[in-house]
């Protein structure tokens, strides 16, 4: 990663930004939401390689930036949603995708479900994901 943010130091104009954009493994919440309001069913489990390459990262921008490279300008955090219209959408579209990183464990996926069809027809579910914005300055 220390290389590629060499690189892109390399690329921008004196001066340049560059903005760090992206998912931070944190116990992501799974919500039941519904036009009378949304519910937490549980928690993701992070899995080791996500933890490790969000470890990764921090790790390479604190590099980049004791060498010289980058100065970090704005650091802040928000919300991201993920949407699913049933509870087994979602399950399968983190089977699929996010596998390597984030689990629902039966429990979650059984509370989910259950929270799910007491909401009602207008009923969904979401993933609530950490992310984190960050502007670095070229030096």
């Amino acid at each position: 990663m220390v290389h590629a943010l060499g690189e892109i130091r390399r690329t921008l104009k004196p001066n340049g930004m560059l903005i760090d954009l992206r998912p931070v493994e944190d116990r992501w919440r799974v919500e039941v939401v519904s036009s009378a309001g949304w519910q937490v069913s549980g928690s993701l489990t992070d899995q080791p390689i996500g933890v490790a390459d969000d470890e990764a990262a921090f790790k390479a921008m604190r590099e980049a930036e004791s060498n010289g490279w980058y100065v970090k300008e704005k650091e802040g955090e928000f919300d991201f949603f993920y949407y699913w219209d049933t509870p087994s959408e979602m399950r399968e579209y983190m089977q699929s995708e996010w596998e390597d990183f984030e689990k629902l464990e039966e429990d979650v996926y059984r509370k989910t479900s259950a929270l799910w069809v007491s909401a009602g027809a207008d009923a969904r579910v979401r993933v609530r994901v950490k992310m984190l914005i960050a502007v670095w300055k070229k030096l």
